[in-house]
């Protein structure tokens, strides 16, 4: 069974492998430099790199599901400044996927790929956390989650009457 609402369930995994990228690249370009086969060494980068546009396609297709109901209780343009973010990284990771896929080749277009995928790499880091900040907005300053909570019909009662031991009134 998926969680519900689905989108907070899947909005870390772009975190973590926009974080874990640069890392995976650099490694990746460190191995191709002291003469590990590129398609090898560079593989695992182009992997992470799709795992991240991946996740990235899921958390914005999510967080579209989510938005009227969020609406209800946070102001629109917070809510469109977050898509934007996601949105843009969506796109980033699209167009980083393609570099660092690139750097796949052993030739002259792969030792130009791989620099600048490393470079993307630290790029889309920090388009991840604009995004993963917004989103912490979003749900700790101004209480989208709490589109989610149901309020009690009736007020829960007091844990002391009034005029008891301890009351300060």
């Amino acid at each position: 069974m998926l969680p519900d609402p689905l989108h907070p369930a899947v909005v870390h995994f772009p975190i973590v492998l926009a974080s874990l990228l640069p890392l995976v690249a650099l490694l990746g370009f460190l191995a191709v430099g002291r003469g590990a086969a590129p398609r090898r060494a560079w593989g695992y980068v182009t992997l992470a790199a799709f795992l991240l546009f991946a996740a990235a396609f899921t958390a914005v297709r999510t967080g579209g599901q989510e938005e009227e109901t969020v609406e209800e209780v946070v102001d629109h343009d917070i809510i469109h400044d977050h898509e934007e973010a996601g949105e843009r990284l969506q796109l980033l990771a699209g167009i980083g996927f393609l570099v660092i896929a690139a750097g796949l080749s052993g030739g002259g277009l792969g030792r130009i790929a791989r620099p600048i995928g490393l470079l993307a790499s630290l790029a889309l880091a920090g388009q991840a956390y604009l995004v993963g900040r917004s989103g912490g907005e979003l749900v700790y300053q101004h209480g989208a989650a709490s589109a989610y909570v149901e309020t009690p019909a009736v007020p829960a009662p007091s844990p002391m009457p009034p005029g008891q031991p301890g009351d300060d009134d």
